[in-house]
């Protein structure tokens, strides 16, 4: 027989009306490959079909399952309960709009963080659906590779100490997506227009340094390694600032 788990999860609907905030317990025997999604799969169907979670791929692709586990964010698909203690609390994950129990609305979030990044290829060229596909150097696609891994989870922007005091916080998923496209040879944006986005307080300089995205990052993206990055970017931006037009050359 495997252990015996103990499940305290956090259960509130907001859309039934008197409906309160309330941990509730759940029990389960453990088996062997059991990871936290399963678990909570079982839960479902078993014993209480009203649990809301998120998931999709199951494969730690998607980030949809993405919550707080005994307090620190991860992915149920890719957290093997046999890491775990016997008792597990699991939270939704702060900053984002909650939908019910686990569920968080992190679509429109990162809907928003693509638009205030503009996360899209700045050129003024305009397109040839016939013209052959533009050669990149490999080291460069690589390096613009290593972002794009990001599955947009909201591991980071749930440990983040800043983003959960503010929410005009771009987070290290916003600061990453901008350095993707400032290492991207056919993006035609000035270091200015870059500065406009990300250099201020709302971006780059609004980190406190924990560095617990870093930390909790669950496919390790070198997010501190971008913020580093883009940090240095933007200040030598603000340097060529010119204090009477308030422009950057």
């Amino acid at each position: 027989m495997g252990r015996q788990l103990s499940f305290s999860i956090f259960r509130y609907n907001p859309n039934i009306p008197g409906d309160a905030p309330r941990m509730q317990e759940y029990k389960l025997e453990e088996y062997e490959g059991m990871t936290l999604f399963v678990a909570l799969n079982d839960i479902r169907e078993k014993l209480d079909p009203t649990l809301m979670f998120d998931f999709v791929c199951r494969a730690a692709i998607c980030g949809s399952c993405a919550m707080m586990i005994n307090g620190r964010p991860g992915l149920a698909c890719k957290t093997m309960t046999g890491t775990l203690p016997s008792r597990i609390n699991l939270m939704p994950l702060p900053v984002f709009k909650l939908i019910g129990d686990l569920s968080v609305d992190t679509g429109t979030w990162f809907r928003n963080l693509q638009v205030r990044t503009e996360s899209w290829i700045h050129t003024n060229k305009k397109f040839d659906p016939e013209a052959l596909e533009v050669r990149m150097e490999n080291k460069t696609a690589e390096a613009i590779y290593e972002p794009e891994r990001c599955i947009e989870c909201g591991c980071c922007v749930a440990s983040c100490i800043t983003a959960n005091i503010r929410d005009d916080f771009l987070g290290a998923t916003g600061i990453n997506r901008v350095g993707r496209f400032l290492i991207d040879p056919r993006d035609e944006r000035t270091d200015a227009e870059y500065f406009e986005v990300v250099g201020s307080e709302e971006g780059a300089f609004g980190c406190v340094g924990l560095m617990a995205c870093d930390d909790n990052c669950p496919i390790e993206l070198p997010l501190q390694q971008q913020l580093a990055f883009v940090r240095r970017k933007m200040a030598q931006a603000g340097l060529k600032l010119d204090l009477k037009g308030m422009k950057i050359s």
